[in-house]
């Protein structure tokens, strides 16, 4: 019974496809890890979605930034951007069943020392506390004041983790590093202006998987498609999956269990 995990659909839906194919994927045996980012960009969203719902219990899925931004345009009250590729999904006649599925995925899955999120697990958190501070934001979600949250998420203040911090800031920087983290200093603090490689980190901030970590877990990850499955210079046991389907690139699944990587190419 293998378990693939697989980066970022972003409406890569014709290459999911094809991916699944090349494994000869069965969901009545195997299992998929998805590490969010199943919309947005590519040209079909929606049929991502309904792929990936109807898979059922053989699919574990994380949200990523875009995904948030999809629940935040269609109950959130933020309006769509000029590249969304959204329109389809909110005007789907299946929209609530597929968008209630889509607000009920963690931030988080694990199972034992591995664990996945969107963007990375930071240093300074270990793995319970990970798992319990994405619990929060998920609450939030599956909660009656889950528009309020989806309206407040936005924002890049405040950039450092505090114990101490309390409300839409706490659940604001919880989100960010789930779904946002690519650069960090040595305090844990966030940049969100870099967005590229490793040559364009700003002055005092590393890639977050070049910080040393306290466990030993391994951290599966997507989001970061400029690199391409690699982890230059990490300092800890973590495997990036997305390989950038949407800009060209390939889709990528790794076999959690032999550690093979299996591709197909990219949306062109």
């Amino acid at each position: 019974m293998p378990t693939y995990a697989i980066g970022d659909l972003q409406g890569c839906h014709a290459e999911f496809v094809a991916l699944l194919e090349r494994l000869s994927f069965d969901p009545r045996r195997d299992r998929l890890w998805l590490a969010g980012d199943l919309v947005n960009r590519g040209p079909a969203s929606l049929d991502c979605l309904r792929e990936v719902m109807a898979l059922g219990e053989c699919a574990e899925v994380v949200l990523g930034n875009h995904d948030l931004h999809l629940l935040a345009v269609a109950r959130g009250g933020a309006g769509l951007k000029r590249k969304d590729t959204l329109a389809a999904i909110l005007e789907a006649p299946d929209r609530e069943a597929l968008l209630d599925w889509l607000q009920s995925r963690p931030l988080l899955v694990r199972r034992g020392e591995t664990l996945m999120t969107h963007a990375g697990v930071p240093p300074h958190w270990e793995a319970d506390q990970a798992e319990r501070l994405a619990g929060e934001v998920e609450a939030c979600l599956s909660g009656e004041r889950a528009g309020d949250f989806l309206e407040r998420m936005y924002g890049n203040e405040p950039s450092c983790w505090r114990e101490d911090l309390e409300g839409i800031e706490r659940q604001r920087v919880i989100v960010n590093t789930f779904t946002r983290m690519r650069f960090i200093d040595a305090e844990g603090c966030l940049d969100f202006a870099a967005k590229e490689g490793l040559d364009s980190a700003p002055d005092g901030f590393a890639p977050w998987f070049q910080f040393a970590r306290r466990d030993r877990v391994r951290l599966l990850f997507g989001h970061w498609a400029a690199l391409q499955g690699h982890t230059p210079g990490s300092r800890v046991n973590a495997e990036a999956l997305d390989t950038g389907c949407v800009w060209g690139g390939e889709l990528t699944a790794l076999n959690l269990e032999t550690g093979e990587r299996i591709s197909v190419p990219g949306w062109r």
